[in-house]
């Protein structure tokens, strides 16, 4: 964080003394006006509900430009990424800054390969729940219950211990997803392989059985892996900054984990993607194609209640570059499973091309997101519906427990304590 020549002034239509502020430049993106002091100085808070104009820290990890669909992951372009390195490769990135050279990816991949088993407990653990819950639940409470078995490494303080929490947590929330879907199925738990990619390895405890090994598509592998390098880190968003928020008062990292589970589960977050299927699924049974303009009028009616899901975003005000990356893999994948006649990709391509042309779409920006072409992958994998959002929790835990750690890290860190603006009764008596 550098310090700008210029200063942001505050003044004040009732004549009262104005107050400066010092401003600060990122490496790119917006400069801020730093507010630490405005209370103090004027007894005054600012009010920004859903903090979309507050910068509430500093961070080295990803940039988002929104305006020209730019997503960084320590500098690197997401679309570089996604075409040249595997999802370990990004994980060691997002975690040191750096990509590994040969001898620290071999040493990385060994590591977390080492670590994917979880204590026999947990399946005991596992048994509490009931078989037909949702996915996100059970995860958000064997997340939680992970302090209970590791707990001799959770030291915040210690920063050994914090790499050794954060390569724990990446390589068991595989086995974790794998063992709710297990459970729902009604189907034995399948070990991790220490022979198998970190995703291969996901896929085969997915859907191998002790009666039939599952071998490992190449094209399946990559796309899946290509999935959990697209929604490694999005910067801070609800369920990033909720893993601060939580992580500030001091608790071990697995607490602050399941919180981010917890918040990603919400529809408007991570469940975006499960809302999407739901959507193509309920259109083509609708009539599919044939009623795709019919239900884009619906859409343009608000008093319709007919939402489009998939398209637009809180930050992206351009094309998601996630989204044109997804694109292609989808196609590559129905292309290798023999399901390019998909009735539901046909569906998608058409709601995207009415998107892209109608000028009601275009005008505000709604343009295909990630979530709109993930859901399509993972269905064709054979993944269902209610686990897609523990996918994207499973990626996205090498984000949180980075920006956790750059958090516990930063000299300057607080316990988060967001203020109000106080409406309600003012001081009033018993009677």
């Amino acid at each position: 964080m550098q310090l700008s020549d210029k200063k942001a002034t505050l003044s004040f239509s009732d004549d009262s003394a104005s107050v400066e502020f010092p401003v600060y430049k990122g490496t790119i993106g917006p400069d801020v006006i730093d507010i630490r002091k405005l209370y103090g100085q004027t007894g005054m808070f600012t009010y920004d509900p859903g903090f979309l104009a507050t910068a509430s820290c500093e961070s080295a990890i990803t940039y988002i430009d929104g305006d020209k669909g730019q997503l960084l992951y320590r500098g690197y372009p997401i679309e570089q990424l996604a075409e040249n390195c595997d999802f370990m490769d990004v994980s060691y990135l997002i975690l040191n800054g750096e990509l590994p050279d040969a001898g620290q990816k071999q040493e990385f991949d060994s590591v977390v390969t080492h670590h994917t088993m979880v204590h026999e407990q947990l399946h005991l653990f596992m048994r509490g729940f009931r078989r037909d819950a949702h996915p996100m639940a059970v995860l958000t409470g064997m997340v939680g219950a992970l302090s209970a078995f590791y707990h001799d490494s959770t030291d915040i303080t210690n920063p050994r211990h914090r790499e050794i929490s954060a390569i724990r947590l990446i390589a068991k929330m595989p086995t974790l997803v794998a063992m709710a879907y297990k459970y729902n199925q009604g189907q034995p738990y399948i070990y991790p392989r220490n022979d198998l990619s970190y995703t291969g390895n996901f896929l085969r405890m997915m859907f191998a059985t002790p009666c039939e090994d599952y071998q490992v598509n190449e094209v399946v592998e990559r796309a899946l892996d290509r999935i959990f390098i697209l929604h490694a880190d999005h910067e801070q968003n609800a369920s990033t900054s909720t893993v601060r928020l939580c992580g500030s008062s001091g608790t071990n990292p697995f607490a602050a984990i399941a919180a981010g589970v917890a918040c990603l589960w919400g529809p408007a977050h991570g469940g975006a993607n499960e809302a999407c299927l739901q959507m193509l699924e309920q259109l083509q049974a609708e009539g599919g194609i044939d009623k795709v303009g019919e239900f884009m009028e619906k859409v343009k009616d608000k008093s319709s209640g007919v939402r489009l899901m998939g398209f637009g975003h809180r930050v992206y005000k351009n094309y998601d570059p996630r989204a044109k990356l997804m694109q292609a893999t989808c196609k590559e994948v129905l292309t290798a499973l023999g399901l390019e006649n998909d009735p539901l990709f046909k569906l998608a391509m058409e709601l995207e091309r009415i998107a892209l042309e109608d000028p009601y779409f275009v005008d505000r920006k709604l343009y295909p997101n990630v979530d709109f072409y993930s859901g399509i992958v993972q269905r064709a994998i054979g993944i269902p519906t209610p686990l897609f959002t523990a996918i994207f929790a499973l990626a996205r835990t090498v984000g949180w427990i980075a920006q956790w750690d750059e958090m516990l890290s930063d000299p300057e860190y607080k316990i988060g304590r967001p203020r109000q603006l106080y409406t309600g009764a003012s001081v009033r008596d018993i009677k």
